[in-house]
């Protein structure tokens, strides 16, 4: 059986009144420009006028037009800067991570050059230094506390001497060997330092806690308030510590005991300075002449 034929134009009504839409739209161009053609010639400003008001009429339309064009003819460079930029700003996170491992190498060498040119004012200052040496460890993981310096007795470093670097004091010398020394850090239970507080004197006494902190206990006077940010020095009671090293810094309000921290931290000390006891003991004066010739 043979399919049936399509029907024409003619037997749709759509299409009929489609058809007749553009022969409507046709004639109607057709007599706006044959009017238009007639004012040109008979009225010039009337012509003028005329177009005046079309192109006002279509200009937001035909600007409305180039801005689509635009954008769409702006999407494939603007695909491709993107991928550019992106590759660009890859390449510049690789480069920062790279100067960022100079700029931190740079202010280490920095911060070792400052260290180092405060333990040379100290030296410089006291007078009383045995020995500028490096710290090599410190432990940091039991509840006691040593730290290791490259320097020991053909340095000068003997048992008891105390040392500090230029935050404050780390501690003092426990064992001694031929380079190398044992330090008993000022945060061990076993370290008691006789301080005094810096605004008032105050005399205390500095107990390392084992957990990194240090104890603070006052000395001879009851109900004593500690105040947030209270600092500390060695008094030079004792005759081991010299006076004036800073020790730590109370953390908050307190009476009698309080919690403070070490103002010198062995774990970022990279050298430590060794000095002589504030009091050694008198030297023995020699026997006269007369008996020793006895």
């Amino acid at each position: 059986m043979a399919p049936p034929r399509k029907p024409r134009p003619g037997f749709s009504r759509r299409a009929q009144f489609g058809l007749f839409l553009g022969y409507v739209a046709a004639a109607t161009g057709a007599l706006i420009g044959a009017i238009v053609l007639v004012l040109s010639f008979l009225h010039p400003p009337a012509y003028i006028a005329a177009r005046g008001i079309l192109r006002e009429a279509t200009t937001p339309v035909s600007s409305g037009l180039h801005w689509v064009r635009r954008q769409v003819a702006d999407i494939p460079p603007g695909v491709g800067g993107y991928f550019g930029v992106m590759g660009e700003n890859r390449r510049l996170k690789a480069e920062r991570e790279a100067e960022k491992k100079l700029l931190a190498r740079a202010r280490q060498l920095v911060i070792e050059n400052i260290r180092l040119r405060r333990l040379l004012q100290l030296r410089d200052r006291e007078g009383e230094t045995v020995a500028t040496a490096r710290l090599v460890n410190a432990t940091s993981a039991s509840t006691r506390r040593f730290a290791t310096l490259n320097a020991g007795l053909w340095q000068g470093v003997r048992a008891g001497y105390p040392v500090r670097g230029p935050e404050g004091l780390i501690g003092r010398v426990l064992e001694v060997s031929p380079n190398t020394a044992r330090v008993l850090l000022a945060v061990d239970p076993e370290s008691i330092i006789p301080v005094r507080r810096v605004r008032d004197g105050m005399p205390a006494i500095a107990t390392g806690r084992g957990d990194g902190l240090i104890e603070v206990r006052v000395a001879g006077i009851a109900n004593m308030p500690y105040r947030a940010g209270d600092v500390f020095v060695t008094s030079g009671a004792g005759g081991l510590y010299p006076p004036g090293i800073p020790v730590a810094r109370v953390m908050r309000n307190a009476r009698d005991t309080a919690e403070a921290r070490p103002l010198a931290n062995p774990d970022a000390l990279d050298f430590a300075q060794v000095q002589r006891p504030y009091l050694l003991p008198p030297a023995r004066p020699a026997p006269p002449e007369s008996a020793a010739k006895k």
